[in-house]
């Protein structure tokens, strides 16, 4: 398995190698290797058992709202279906409905009302006898609360009509209130079968409401014991009174009232259906409703409590049958990774970053399982996928989903194919997306796919199982919301992720290549004919890498860099000098090879300080590996002999190294010497472009500087094929015209031995020898 997208620096390995040991130095060495990650795949095993464990028992099986039962649920105890709170308080509100309010009989109530209509009519009489003014009558009224018109009182100061008032509301507070009169502040509920009327001595007694009057009946039968003819005047003043001296036979008795209904309410039975042993919960094939989900968590709960259903408190047995069931699992995902990731597998900071990624799922898949809320379409399988696809690449993702899709079918709560399979579509969907974003702010682009695949397989699990469309809206709402918080969550973790692993994304080498880096920007004002080279051999490299099947985006990213010293000091450089001046002409050769060796050291430096990963830094040493400045080392040679004295020592005289460690830098060394020294190749026919690359890249070869890289020798062919490609079509022949032929063609007096050739010779030599041409 190849991680396309990264690259381990020599630091790291080395670092790694000394905590893990390395395989192939020794049994004590390989037994460390192995043994650190076999101990780290069995800790996430235990974390996942932890976070969800493998119960015991029977199970019940994992049912939603519209879903298809795949097999038949038969009771093995008898249990009850409890009514939910909704139900059990409409129905105990029903049942205190019917309960006919309580009223207590007054006996006395008759004879106060008489006392106090008597005591009212004597005031007025006394008042209207003794022929006091009219304000003394309003005075009576007014204490007794009776607000009358002014014909009305009129009417009270008529001896005759007082005594008909008087008479007539005696005989209705002796006659009519006796047969029961409701006390308004206890009115009758709709339905109730009539009234509990209970007497002094306790006794009680249930009369119908038609039996005993209101309030408004009484006054309306009182009114008929008016001669026949009373104006309504008369009528008016004796309801009134009436209403004031008012006193209610029966009175309502709230505590009792209330007592019998708090028993009304307590016999409702929360008990919805008793299911009996050997009596199915669910059928087989049968859509799972409302009453069918009642049932099968009624069962479940009767179950837990009887001690015969899966319990997550699990003995030791359990919790090692768990553990050894996910350790089988995430083996196969270990030993895949040992075969084809090599790089993975020998590196430990990158197991333990899959190891927290598998953990932080089981984590999230364990809240999940306990909260009914929760449906298994808000596992965050795409949050994994997308981290592992763009950190390393979307082989890896997909092994890591399958496996985890195979582990969360394992569970109890899972095991349903409505969890495990959107967890194993989504998660593919979110693993290979990768390969057609690139950037951070295209994570929309990551939600979209990622939500379309949970929409395929749930809307067709949906049509094969019959599933409720109330049922599939829900799940689709949380599958989308899932698939954007997913990709929103991996893409902010990812440069801690970065971080930790040492890992430099597409995603982050494509911000790396923005031409408007300060790096380069700079790059391009201050040493412009070295921008323009490095864009060149980018390009090459670039054309090389993706021929092979290496990092492409890598290459051309790396040598962007590779020739940032160089602004340092860019007219000691050719490509950068004036035609016909050269200042190494004027210096001494150990100190031409100085300010030429100068630009690796400082162009680290000047990486360093900008931020620049370490995955790019590195371009800067390996792409001139440990090669020799053989210009200069051979002017200093022949200075050396022409003065009698000792030859120069050759390693003063090469670059610090390394040689190039992997791929992309292996083919940015050759592309960079290709390109240098196609510069000045004259007549560039298709033979003489390969005949050069064949001996650039067969010089390589023969002084060992591909010797540290994992090139091998078809791959080799293919680079010298690419670049055979690419540089035809770069320097290939154009129509020269007439009218700008006296600009393009060389001068006729140009020779070998002219300055301009020479100069462009000496020049090409800086360049070349610093290329190890």
């Amino acid at each position: 398995m190849r991680a396309s997208s990264t690259s381990r620096t020599l630091r790291e390995v080395t670092t790694l190698e000394r905590l893990s040991g390395a395989p192939g130095t020794g049994w004590s060495a390989r037994l460390t290797h192995h043994g650190t990650r076999a101990l780290l795949l069995l800790a996430v095993a235990v974390a996942v058992t932890v976070f969800i464990p493998q119960p015991r028992g029977q199970r019940v099986g994992t049912y939603q709202m519209g879903m298809v039962a795949g097999e038949d649920v038969i009771a093995s105890m008898d249990f009850a279906v409890h009514k939910n709170t909704e139900e059990l308080e409409r129905e105990r509100a029903a049942a205190a409905a019917t309960v006919p309010p309580t009223f207590r009989f007054d006996p006395q109530a008759a004879p106060r009302m008489a006392r106090a209509i008597e005591g009212f009519f004597a005031s007025v009489a006394a008042v209207e006898r003794a022929n006091n003014p009219v304000d003394a009558l309003d005075r009576i009224l007014d204490d007794h609360g009776l607000a009358v018109s002014e014909s009305q009182r009129g009417l009270l100061r008529e001896a005759a009509t007082r005594e008909l008032l008087e008479v007539t509301a005696l005989r209705a507070a002796n006659e009519i209130l006796p047969l029961g009169v409701l006390d308004e502040s206890g009115p009758i509920q709709p339905g109730t079968p009539g009234i509990v009327i209970r007497e002094i001595s306790g006794v009680e007694r249930i009369e119908a409401q038609d039996a005993v009057l209101t309030s408004r009946e009484f006054f309306e039968q009182a009114a008929q014991l008016l001669p026949t003819g009373s104006s309504p005047e008369v009528s008016e003043l004796l309801r009134l009174t009436l209403i004031r001296f008012m006193d209610a036979t029966l009175r309502y008795d709230a505590t009792a009232t209330e007592m019998e209904r708090n028993d009304a309410r307590q016999a409702v039975s929360t008990v919805k259906v008793t299911v009996l042993r050997g009596e199915a919960v669910v059928r087989a094939n049968q859509q799972v409703g409302a009453s069918e989900l009642e049932r099968l968590r009624a069962y479940e709960e009767a179950l837990r409590t009887e001690g015969g259903l899966e319990d997550r408190a699990l003995d030791f047995g359990g919790v090692v049958a768990g553990v050894i069931l996910n350790f089988v699992l995430l083996g196969v995902f270990g030993f895949l990774t040992f075969l084809y990731g090599h790089d993975v597998y020998r590196n430990f900071r990158w197991l333990i970053l899959l190891g927290f990624l598998v953990v932080a799922f089981a984590g999230a898949a364990g809240i999940v399982a306990r909260n009914d809320a929760l449906p298994p379409e808000s596992l965050p399988i795409a949050f994994v996928a997308l981290a592992v696809a763009v950190l390393w690449d979307g082989r890896l993702a997909l092994i890591l989903v399958g496996t985890l899709a195979a582990l969360i079918g394992a569970q109890a709560p899972f095991r349903d194919v409505h969890a495990w399979l959107p967890v194993f579509v989504a998660g593919s969907a979110a693993a290979l997306s990768v390969r057609a974003v690139r950037r951070r702010a295209q994570t929309w682009i990551f939600a979209a796919i990622i939500a379309a695949a949970y929409v395929a397989v749930i809307l067709t699990l949906g049509v094969l199982t019959a599933r409720g469309l109330p049922s599939l809206v829900t799940s689709l709402s949380w599958t989308t919301g899932n698939a954007l918080v997913s990709a929103i969550l991996a893409m902010g973790f990812l440069p801690v992720f970065e971080w930790f692993t040492r890992i430099t994304t597409d995603q982050t080498l494509l911000e790396w290549a923005d031409p408007n880096r300060p790096l380069l920007r700079k790059l391009s004002m201050e040493a412009p004919g070295t921008y323009a080279h490095t864009i060149s051999v980018a390009n090459l490299a670039e054309a090389a890498a993706n021929a092979i099947g290496a990092n492409g985006l890598l290459c051309r990213v790396g040598l962007y860099y590779h020739d940032v010293g160089k602004m340092l000091k860019p007219q000691y450089f050719i490509e950068n000098q004036p035609s016909g001046r050269n200042p190494h002409d004027k210096l001494k050769p150990a100190t031409s090879a100085a300010i030429v060796m100068e630009h690796v050291t400082e162009g680290v430096r000047m990486a360093e300080e900008a931020g620049l990963p370490d995955v790019l830094v590195d371009f800067i040493p390996e792409h001139h590996g440990t090669q020799e400045i053989s210009y200069f080392y051979e002017r200093a040679k022949q200075e050396a002999e022409a003065e009698g004295e000792d030859p120069p020592d050759r390693e003063a005289y090469r670059y610090p190294g390394p040689k190039p460690q992997r791929k992309e830098t292996a083919i940015s060394m050759l592309a960079d010497s290709v390109e240098s020294a196609a510069r000045v190749l004259q007549d560039p026919t298709p033979e003489r472009v390969r005949d050069l690359v064949e001996s650039i890249v067969d010089d390589k070869i023969r002084q060992g500087q591909l010797d540290e890289s994992p090139l091998t020798l078809r791959e080799i062919g293919k680079i010298k094929d690419q670049f055979h490609k690419v540089m035809m079509s770069v320097y290939h022949h154009r129509i020269d015209y007439p009218a700008t032929r006296h600009l393009t063609e060389s001068p006729s007096a140009a020779s070998p031995s002219s300055p301009v050739q020479k100069g462009g010779e000496a020049g090409t030599e800086v360049e070349g020898s610093e290329e190890g041409n």
